[in-house]
């Protein structure tokens, strides 16, 4: 490969790692050319599958940032499957084919930056797709939503109770109200009626003295 073709080789490699939603690295000795394009074709618009060269894809990995993740991976012949669509779709695709046939071997891979096992990828692809997943989110939701539509519209009939009751019970209070200040008002009364009876009763019992007061001179005078 010339130099400009081994250029232009890492300058794609290197674009598709750092666009790419994810990287699975397989082996795929012993695969047909025509296994390689029914492989290609089961994961339709979710990954892109590319025979890579690993000196070339070491240095793209380098420049992506990646060489921590890919550098481990790349013994034996390699090729990428660059996940550019549903991640769960792609792993599924990936999985399915292995099993139909054993020469696809996964490798590991990484996936927004982290790295994956092989194990890793075949639990990703047990998972919901996407779009199932989203639309079990969007019924959550919509629950949710729903339940709080509930709770704001029975707010105005339960203070509607609220206020009911709190007027019944100050109604239920008042006649009890009336009832002790009455009570009071003739608990204060009758010590002010004694003293304005006593207070009257007090010169009939002075007159007698003076009455004989008055006797007692005008007999002196005779």
């Amino acid at each position: 490969m010339a130099r400009a073709e081994k250029v232009a080789a890492v300058a794609e490699l290197t674009e598709r790692f750092q666009t790419s939603a994810g990287a699975v690295l397989t082996e795929y000795r012993g695969l047909t050319v025509a296994q390689l394009g029914e492989l290609r074709q089961s994961l339709g618009d979710n990954a892109t599958f590319t025979v890579v060269k690993n000196t070339l894809t070491r240095i793209a990995a380098t420049e992506a940032g990646l060489a921590a993740e890919i550098d481990g991976l790349l013994s034996g012949p390699s090729a990428i499957a660059f996940v550019r669509g549903d991640v769960v779709e792609a792993a599924k695709g990936l999985r399915d084919f292995s099993k139909a046939n054993p020469f696809l071997v996964i490798k590991g891979g990484v996936l927004e930056g982290k790295t994956m096992t092989p194990d890793e990828i075949t639990k990703l692809a047990d998972l919901e797709p996407r779009d199932v997943l989203m639309a079990r989110l969007a019924g959550a939701m919509k629950a949710s939503m729903s339940g709080a539509a509930a709770t704001m519209a029975a707010l105005p009939v339960q203070m509607a109770r609220l206020l009911a009751a709190l007027q019944a019970k100050l109604e239920a209070a008042a006649p009890a109200a009336e009832t002790a200040t009455a009570e009071t008002a003739t608990a204060e009364a009758a010590p002010a009626a004694d003293a304005a009876a006593a207070t009257d009763a007090a010169p009939a019992d002075n007159a007698a003295p003076a009455g004989e007061a008055a006797a007692a001179d005008h007999a002196a005078e005779a």
